[in-house]
């Protein structure tokens, strides 16, 4: 996403069901209940299920990825994740 570009402009880069992987370390910013602020929440590497796709700010898509290692639901931005394939 360049700079500016307002993400909701296009379709979402992921569909419902699909699988991906975490780019990078997810850490609690604080909206995760039951965790503490900083905690991880999923690891680079990690694959999980697509099973909503939401808005951030108006500008984004948030995916809501359940990582059935862990049993989380993790929003995660489209940056953040990469298609697996099947």
């Amino acid at each position: 996403m360049k700079l500016g570009e307002i993400e909701l402009d296009r379709e979402p880069n992921f569909d419902l069901d699909c699988k991906v992987r975490v780019c990078r370390k997810i850490r609690n910013d604080g909206t995760f209940p039951g965790k503490q602020v900083g905690e991880t929440l999923a690891d680079k590497g990690d694959e999980g299920y697509i099973i909503s796709i939401g808005t951030y700010l108006q500008t984004a898509y948030i995916y809501a990825v359940h990582f059935l290692e862990t049993g989380n639901v993790v929003g995660c931005l489209g940056k953040e994740l990469e298609l697996v394939g099947e």
